[in-house]
């Protein structure tokens, strides 16, 4: 793709008919950055399959492009409108990826939205994944709180998690 793709042209690309245009919107979705998440995640939850599932991915491209090394700022505001996305409103699954792509990129600012699926049962185990990834100090004072929280059939995944971050569980196995 030779030239700059803009938001308007991501958003219509990605809904093309013709795959080769949806994949070269796709995978060059980056560019584009933050203001494409949540026209992408509309077209994420709502259009057909592969419409879908090309948006999704160019979510995913603009994580991981926001993530290089540098680009503290683009990041920061990626991770800012993903976070807007773990609410109750999008499918379930959508959520779930949601939550992988903030662990890739997000910081404190991620914790206590996702901190506070950690008693959703149908999310718990995403935003303990989430939590056990993301890199702030908080990150681990959420799953401790979490762990105290947490019913009893889901303390030994939380302390696995701790366990992970450097942190005993005395009593809990993980």
């Amino acid at each position: 793709m030779n030239e700059q793709l803009t938001l308007e042209m991501l958003i219509e690309q990605i809904q093309n008919a013709d795959d080769n245009i949806r994949a070269a919107a796709r995978d060059n979705a980056g560019q584009v950055g933050a203001p494409a998440i949540a026209p992408l995640a509309k077209i994420a939850c709502e259009g057909e399959l592969e419409i879908a599932r090309a948006a999704n991915r160019a979510m995913l491209n603009i994580v991981y492009h926001a993530g290089r090394p540098g680009a503290s700022d683009e990041s920061k505001a990626v991770s800012a409108e993903l976070i807007k996305l773990v609410g109750t409103d999008p499918p379930l699954q959508f959520r779930r990826d949601v939550l992988w792509m903030l662990w890739q990129i997000a910081g404190p600012e991620a914790v206590p939205p996702v901190a506070a699926l950690l008693t959703n049962p149908d999310l718990r185990d995403d935003a303990r994944m989430c939590l056990e990834g993301l890199p702030p100090s908080e990150a681990v004072a959420a799953l401790q709180a979490g762990i105290q929280a947490a019913p009893d059939d889901f303390k030994p995944a939380m302390a696995h998690s701790l366990g992970k971050r450097g942190v005993a569980t005395p009593g809990v196995p993980d």
